[in-house]
């Protein structure tokens, strides 16, 4: 059962003390992904007041693959931004000192998709062929599922479409359950034709998509840091219980980006984002990294060879939701 939004929380939330914040605090928020549903809740947020509420003025910015919030927030061009898990941890070992302040998504949408004509049934059907795959920071878990397979492929850089799979300029592509997936099928695709990877099935169910900033920045206003996350938590929670006038929300920002979608898929997108953000059975708050959950992907990576040193879970997590760290 759905943990529904009720108008008597949300005024609780919007009523309660909330950390020192100074009036106005101008913020920016990248997300890592051009405006669509996966970002639903931050819309929300903004559009409906939440982060005023708590003393922050926040400008959203443009993000999509040449605006990667792991190197915009080490320039100082942004506060706050969303990346995957791996991607982070992967930068915290390298010496970039990010810290995660809110898990968002806890599954994995990230799959490989296959045309089944084209010979591609299991795993090892891959080995040898041309597989397209997002910016350095998306190459994780494919990555990991190569090395996994014992696959040897040829990798194509992939931009935010699918047209060099659907013209064949690749036979396996990469996609999000939550969008990719989807425009394939509207581009007339049948699910019978397809072959999907869903990397969540071949033990890489790593969580996704988190809010991460500075380690400085967070030490500077920690009250700053919990205002953002209890806000975006409280958009996506008003999200979910108020679709259709999310919906609205997120194709205001959609349209003034001229991008092309429409409203169905990216009700089918706010759907899915509800299905990784709280799992069914699952009972994990909102925002929050559990330890074990990390001590996992993070073995996992040095297993892989992406770290050579598993970073230290509470210099990395820094707990913004309903209780948090001073």
């Amino acid at each position: 059962m759905r943990r529904l939004f009720t108008p008597i929380l949300m005024v609780l939330l919007l009523t309660a003390p909330f950390p020192a914040a100074a009036a106005g605090d101008q913020v920016s928020f990248i997300p890592q992904w051009a405006p669509q549903s996966q970002f639903a809740g931050y819309y929300v947020a903004h559009d409906k007041g939440f982060y005023t509420a708590r003393g922050l003025d926040v400008k959203i910015l443009r993000g999509g693959p040449d605006f990667p919030p792991s190197e915009l927030l080490p320039a100082g061009k942004a506060d706050f931004g969303t990346m995957f898990l791996t991607a982070a941890l992967v930068k915290r070992a390298k010496g970039i000192k990010l810290v995660n302040i809110g898990q968002i998504v806890q599954r994995s949408a990230l799959m490989l998709v296959a045309r089944k004509s084209s010979g591609i049934q299991v795993p090892a059907d891959m080995n040898g062929r041309k597989v397209a795959l997002w910016g350095e920071e998306f190459q994780i878990q494919p990555r990991a599922f190569f090395h996994l397979q014992h696959l040897d492929v040829k990798i194509l850089r992939q931009g935010t479409t699918m047209n060099l799979f659907l013209r064949g300029g690749v036979e396996v592509a990469s996609a999000m359950w939550y969008n990719e997936y989807y425009r394939l099928l509207q581009a007339g695709i049948n699910p019978e034709e397809l072959t999907t990877f869903l990397l969540a099935d071949y033990g890489l169910n790593f969580p996704e998509d988190g809010i991460y900033c500075l380690e400085s920045t967070f030490q500077k206003d920690p009250g700053k840091c919990i205002n953002f996350v209890q806000a975006s938590v409280a958009g996506w929670q008003y999200a979910f219980a108020h679709p259709d006038e999310a919906l609205d929300i997120v194709m205001k920002y959609v349209n003034a980006a001229n991008l092309p979608t429409n409203r169905p898929q990216q009700k089918w997108m706010l759907e899915r984002m509800q299905d990784i953000i709280q799992p069914p059975g699952a009972d994990i708050p909102m925002g929050r990294l559990q330890e074990g959950t990390y001590n996992q992907v993070a073995r996992e990576l040095k297993n892989y060879g992406f770290i050579e040193k598993i970073p230290d879970f509470h210099q990395f997590y820094r707990n913004c939701g309903s209780s948090h760290e001073k």
